[in-house]
């Protein structure tokens, strides 16, 4: 926050806890990690990331501001929000370079107590005074760690003897024995069934081959038709009665697993987290997103080109080069592999249990966690793979979180430069992801068509169209000359819109204009506003008609205005804002104005009226679908999270990597957007991927822009 009205005069003690580096330490978990100290008293506790304990002695003594003693960073828990500014006195200053200095000081032995030895001396007594002290806080350490553990262990003792003898003790005992005798059954049906299996194998090995029998010779095959009657008779009798058994051990096991006490629980489909894997923010939240646009998720969890380039690979080293009989078998080849990669698929995913709920995000239960392997799930790096192998996980209702390994290799390898665990741009990734995707879908597609089924190059071309068309717009860009109103026009494609703050609101701290919300509404009319051009640098195409165009007369320059209107609406419109300035020669600051947005939000008054006077008036109504959101105060740090609309289960969701939680809409509303994502109403309410208006809408759109053109020349 650039004005916190919180900062006061700060009065420290010498014995402040803020000034001692050896209380540097929460006074309630004794971590090290992201240690706050209060401003107001000699508190240190640690921070929302860790167990949350300064936030509880903000609620308890209801002091607003504290600093983190290790990266100096200021919060204020009234404002929730980092602090930019100082006092009047300039006293953060003062203490952030009077705790810049006690850092530089070498305190070379911390023991796991918390008590830090700190060398003062050079000559060779002090060193090794200094080593024997070592020597002793280490002994010391070592003892009380051993009497720690020590008393654990009694009172461990003693508690589990007093827990035993309670009612709720008794009854743990009893499942747990009831649990080890019901595994020990399993175990034992599982011996059973192998054992049964081995003896059935060893049957079947001494069966003779009866076709090859057959083809030797008929007449002995006559001859001996009898006893081999006989032995495959009594063959099917015992593996009529090994189907029985093993139906029924698998009945009783089917009753085990089905027991309260063996349940597993399962998730809300697309309620699954996505872990950090080092700054891996900025991809968890778009991922997120993404997987939340229905159009999006719904084509790439049909389309799976890992079989696709594979074949295309063959083809490329010359494998599949000698007839179009070979082309044709592999096609066929391909459809079947694809057919029996669902079918194992479909086996090999764990059967839901019966209880449901929302519990995505951090699990207790580490079985909740999908850890994808460090190199990518195919042999040919391929984001549409992994795309699709990720939301397929996403939306099965069976992983609360997943560790996208896979996925953070691939764009490391076909994106370099997010290559590395640097602080990224959330914005800047989107537009890399979704042109790499472009690219793969068209390359895959155009390469050796013949090779790939006619409904696999189908599903390609469909899946492009979407990626293309889903966030594709058209802009008008017109510009009327002011000295014979002659207007020229001009179709631009857009995939966002970057809308910038008014200048109003890029203060730097000391204007209070800064702490009223800026309105979406009046960003979007900044955007389509008419501007003045500067000078006479219009060369008009009407105010030159008479010039030859090898004449030696100069062209005639005038003054001209420009407005910018949307003449085709997207089907996911992205409004980008521009929360980061240049302020100076290499740093960007961040504006961190609050933006009003709604809900529902009205696209017409921002539209070309002329081009989009056929549409009808609900395909201009967009609804909220995401919200990216950005925390901190630099573009180079910070933290990245996003609201979701879950479709499937009709609520909210904040994903903050691997923590998810439902929330209200007055929540999203209050969030510091980055990125907002609204989904036209009707492309939801037809659950189809085609922009619900008519064609001839668009033709018409595009005549009425020639005509309109033509008509401004020609007068």
């Amino acid at each position: 926050m650039d004005k916190c009205k919180h900062i006061g005069r700060l009065r420290l003690a010498q014995d402040h806890s803020i000034l001692n580096p050896q209380k540097w330490h929460c006074v309630d978990c004794n971590t090290t990690e992201s240690v706050w100290a209060c401003l107001s008293c000699s508190h240190v506790a640690c921070g929302r990331y860790i167990e949350e304990h300064a936030l509880k002695h903000f609620q308890e003594s209801s002091h607003p501001v504290a600093l983190e003693v290790n990266e100096l960073y200021v919060f204020c828990y009234l404002c929730d929000d980092y602090v930019l500014n100082d006092n009047a006195t300039g006293d953060l200053k003062l203490l952030r370079s009077t705790l810049s200095a006690i850092k530089s000081q070498n305190y070379e032995c911390t023991t796991r107590s918390g008590r830090t030895l700190r060398s003062m001396g050079t000559s060779d007594d002090s060193y090794l005074s200094h080593g024997g002290a070592q020597a002793l806080l280490r002994n010391e350490d070592r003892m009380f760690t051993a009497l720690w553990h020590r008393r654990r262990a009694f009172l461990g003792k003693i508690f589990r003897s007093w827990f035993e003898l309670t009612p709720t003790g008794k009854k743990m005992l009893e499942e747990e024995r009831r649990r080890e005798e019901e595994e020990e059954r399993r175990d034992k049906a599982r011996k059973r069934r192998q054992e049964r299996k081995r003896e059935l194998k060893a049957e079947m090995e001494k069966m003779p081959p009866r076709k090859s029998s057959r083809l030797q010779n008929q007449i002995r095959m006559s001859s001996e038709t009898a006893p081999c009657l006989q032995k495959t008779t009594q063959n099917l009798e015992s593996v009529a009665e090994l189907e029985k058994t093993y139906t029924s051990d698998e009945e009783r096991l089917k009753k085990i697993s089905d027991s309260p006490i063996k349940r597993r629980p399962t998730v809300t489909p697309g309620v699954t987290g996505l872990r950090n894997l080092g700054n891996t923010c900025y991809m968890n939240s778009i991922l997120q997103v993404l997987s939340h646009l229905l159009i999006f998720r719904e084509c790439f969890l049909k389309l799976d080109l890992n079989q696709t380039q594979e074949l295309l690979a063959t083809a490329t080293n010359g494998k599949t080069r000698s007839s179009s009989k070979h082309l044709s078998i592999a096609a066929s080849t391909l459809h079947v592999n694809e057919n029996q990669g669902k079918a194992k698929g479909s086996s090999s995913v764990r059967r839901p249990s019966l209880s449901s709920g929302l519990s995505g995000g951090a699990s207790k239960s580490r079985n909740m966690e999908l850890i994808q392997p460090r190199e990518p799930s195919s042999k040919h790096i391929s984001l549409c793979h992994e795309l699709h192998t990720l939301f397929q996980v996403m939306w099965s209702g069976k992983w609360a979180l997943v560790s996208p390994f896979a996925m953070l290799h691939s764009v490391w390898r076909l994106i370099p430069a997010f290559r590395g665990y640097a602080q990224q741009d959330a914005q800047e990734f989107l537009c890399e992801l979704l042109d790499k995707v472009q690219q793969e879908l068209e390359t895959t597609g155009t390469r050796y068509p013949a090779l790939i089924p006619a409904s696999q190059r189908k599903l390609i071309k469909q899946v492009l169209n979407v990626v293309n068309n889903i966030f594709h717009g058209q802009l008008l860009s017109q510009v009327t000359c002011l000295a014979c109103d002659n207007k020229s026009n001009t179709i631009e494609p857009f995939w966002d819109l970057s809308l910038e703050f008014p200048e109003r609101y890029h203060c730097n701290g000391k204007e209070m204009s800064s702490q009223y919300p800026c309105l979406l509404t009046e960003m979007l009319a900044k955007f389509t506003e008419t501007e003045a051009l500067e000078g006479k640098i219009y060369a008009c195409d009407q105010c030159n008609t008479k010039r030859r165009k090898f004449s030696s007369k100069p062209v005639i320059l005038t003054e001209a205005q420009k407005q910018l209107m949307v003449c085709r609406l997207p089907q996911v419109l992205r409004l980008h804002l521009k929360r980061f300035r240049w302020s100076g020669r290499n740093h960007r600051e961040k504006i961190g104005v609050h933006v009003n947005f709604d809900q529902m939000l009205n696209m017409e008054p921002y539209c070309c009226r002329e081009s989009l006077k056929s549409l009808l008036p609900d395909c201009f109504i967009y609804d909220l679908s995401a919200v990216v959101m950005h925390h901190g105060k630099g573009f180079g740090s910070g933290h990245y999270t996003a609201y979701c609309y879950n479709s499937e289960g009709g609520f909210w969701v904040h994903c903050n990597d691997s923590k998810l939680n439902t929330c209200t809409m007055e929540e999203v509303c209050k969030a510091q957007a980055y990125i907002l994502f609204y989904s036209q109403r009707l492309t939801q309410a037809n659950g189809c991927g085609k922009v619900p208006c008519p064609s001839t809408a668009e033709s018409q759109q595009h005549a009425e822009l020639a005509d309109s053109s033509m008509d401004s020349s020609s007068s």
